[in-house]
């Protein structure tokens, strides 16, 4: 084992054995009813996660609600009686002064993973601006409306300006596309309601002698 992975262990180890003394100590100062505090303030968390893991969840919402309420509860737990520990310990000041540093680096790295996140973002859906339409006519009537769908989610998720500008270039050369090919039918997905998130390929034939309405 690499010395730099042994000493990382080593680290987290003395870690865990330092928090765990705390929040025994913190867990005797406390006493009934404080422990009995700490429990509510835990299923409060746990709750509040559950509704949420359950919200962002695309598969297994049931399971991803338990797996966060529990997580939430432990972690509520554990450092409600860390600082309680370190409050007998060190002293409030000391506990105040470590619980801000500890809000403090967390946002940090929320922001951090933020920036880092809307680059991948936009990264990911810079294209190159077309100078012709070459490139839609060579598209299914399906892939357009896909395209278009495509575009809406990768638009909403990018801040970056030229990313965003290209996105919009390049959706609008897909819808004129699609009106061009069935004028009609592009404009009963119109009336229906377009939205950014409705496939226009419902309503728009290849074929605009056909006249049909997919819908």
């Amino acid at each position: 084992m690499p010395l730099s992975a042994l000493l990382t262990r080593s680290a987290l180890g003395l870690l865990v054995l330092f928090g765990g003394a705390l929040a025994a100590i913190g867990g005797v100062s406390l006493g009934l009813p404080g422990l009995i505090a700490v429990a509510l303030a835990a299923s409060v968390a746990a709750c509040l996660a559950a509704g949420v893991a359950r919200d962002a969840a695309t598969r297994d919402p049931g399971q991803a609600a338990v797996d966060a309420a529990w997580r939430s509860a432990v972690a509520t737990v554990a450092v409600l009686l860390v600082l309680s520990g370190c409050a007998v310990v060190a002293g409030g000041a000391i506990t105040v002064l470590l619980v801000a540093a500890g809000l403090l680096a967390v946002l940090i790295r929320w922001a951090v993973r933020s920036l880092r996140a809307d680059r991948r973002d936009a990264s990911a859906v810079v294209l190159p601006l077309r100078t012709d339409d070459g490139w839609v006519r060579a598209l299914s009537v399906p892939a357009l409306g896909r395209e278009w769908v495509r575009t809406s989610a990768a638009l909403a998720q990018t801040r970056e300006p030229v990313a965003r500008q290209q996105l919009v270039h390049r959706r609008q050369e897909a819808l004129d596309e699609l009106e061009r090919r069935d004028p009609e039918g592009f404009a009963r997905w119109l009336a229906a309601g377009a939205t950014v998130d409705s496939d226009p390929a419902r309503y728009v034939s290849g074929d605009p002698a056909a006249g049909y309405d997919a819908a």
